[in-house]
Order: C-alpha cells, then structure tokens, then sequence
C-alpha cells in the first residue's frame, strides 16, 4: 500500500488532482480527460478495488497517463484540488470521512446537486438543502482553512468521456475569489470546455438548478448525450453565438 501511496510523489501534491467518485460516470470522464491533458490524476474511492478498476480503465484509454487509483482518505491526500464526484446523498458521508485527510490550503471541488432522485423522486427535480445548496453544504463541512468552489455540474458524462470531441459547455466556477481561479484553470485543460466567473459560493443555489433543468430538456429532446449550456456576450467570446 505505501508504494501506493507514493506513486503520486510530494512534489506533484499541487499539480496533481483527486476525484472523489472517479469511478462514477462524471469522475471518471473528468479523470480521462485530466490525464489526457497531462496531468496526474488520483482516482478515489469507498472501495480501493473499484478505485484502482478506474485506474486501469483511464491508462487503457490514455497511453501514458499519470494516474493512481487509492481510497478517498488516501487520495485526499495526494493533491491540492480534490473533486467530489459523488451522488448527493453520499455528499455529507464522503467529506465526513476525508476530514482528518484535509489540511488548510487544500480546495474541495463539489460537483454535487440535490436531485430528488436522491429520495425517490424526479431527477429533473430538485430537494430543499438547508444550507441552501450542496457546495454550501460541503463548506459547512470541510475543517478550517481549506477552500470550497463549486464547479463542473452541467457537463456531460457522456461528451467527458468521448475523448475525440470537445466537450463544447460553459462551467460556472462559484467560490471565493481566491480559489475560484485554480478551478478555472483546469477547465481550459478540456478541449471545448470554458470556465464562467460565477461569483460567491451562494451563486451554486442557481447553478445546480440548471443540472434538473438539463436533465428535463435532455429527455424531452430525447439528447442522449447531453445538452451543454454556453453564455454569449462574454468579453474576449468570439464564437459567433
């Protein structure tokens, strides 16, 4: 397990990124596509079995790829930027159980959205959280001194996973002014992909609604692989939208 443990070296801590949840859909797209691009991916999950499945699975698909699959108090650990790509209800639990693996300086990515398939319900419906959204949740949660963004919750598994394409969607990047850029960045490593300033934390109230209003407009259109969103009118946009 140590040797594990190393195979991400100290010295790759602030380039390296940890996907909590990279065995799942999203994750694990997200995890090809960060290797693709080059940079070390720590893929972690509940059961180290499936983590280092997904492992395998992304060096089949990247030739070359930097990536370590660990459980998710290990991949914790290993980068600066760690994404939860967990279903809601798993939301609380997971950062429950990497909060001794967290440390100040370190940035929580939540990628989550409280669906209401996560009682029963409609996935294009959404459940009150008290905290006001799930982002908002995770920083009610993380230890002192490490930063929460949310980000990356209208993409596409599918389009993330389909390597020869460009993703082609905006990603509305929410957080502290400080840690918002560090996450920014790294959607400009993703062909087709532009990172949007979404302002404060509490701005993921409205993001994570447009995930229901995604999933609703993907099966009336009957969009299997993914309705993406693009704001016009930005500075520097010349896509000609």
């Amino acid at each position: 397990m140590w040797a594990r443990l190393r195979a991400v070296s100290d010295s790759n801590f602030d380039d390296a990124i940890a996907i909590l949840g990279g065995t799942g859909d999203q994750g694990l797209g997200l995890a090809l596509r960060f290797a693709k691009a080059g940079r070390p991916v720590v893929i972690g999950s509940r059961k180290l079995d499936r983590a280092t499945a997904a492992e395998a699975e992304v060096k089949q698909a990247v030739a070359g790829g930097n990536v370590t699959g660990l459980d998710n108090p290990d991949a914790t650990r290993r980068a600066k930027i760690v994404i939860l790509s967990v279903p809601f209800e798993h939301t609380a639990g997971t950062v429950k159980s990497i909060r001794d693996a967290l440390v100040p300086g370190q940035i929580v990515v939540s990628m989550g959205v409280p669906l209401a398939s996560s009682i029963g319900g409609s996935a294009a419906h959404m459940v009150g959280v008290w905290q006001g959204s799930c982002a908002e949740l995770v920083a009610s949660l993380v230890p002192e001194g490490v930063g929460v963004v949310s980000a990356f919750q209208n993409v596409s598994a599918h389009r993330l996973r389909t390597l020869e394409a460009p993703v082609e969607c905006d990603v509305v990047v929410s957080g502290a002014k400080p840690i918002r850029q560090p996450v920014m960045d790294l959607c400009g490593l993703i062909p087709g992909m532009r990172a949007v300033d979404g302002g404060p934390l509490g701005n993921a109230r409205i993001v994570e609604s447009i995930t229901a209003l995604l999933i609703g407009m993907n099966i009336r259109y009957r969009v299997s692989e993914g309705i993406g969103v693009r704001f016009t009118g930005l500075p520097g946009d010349d896509s000609g939208a």
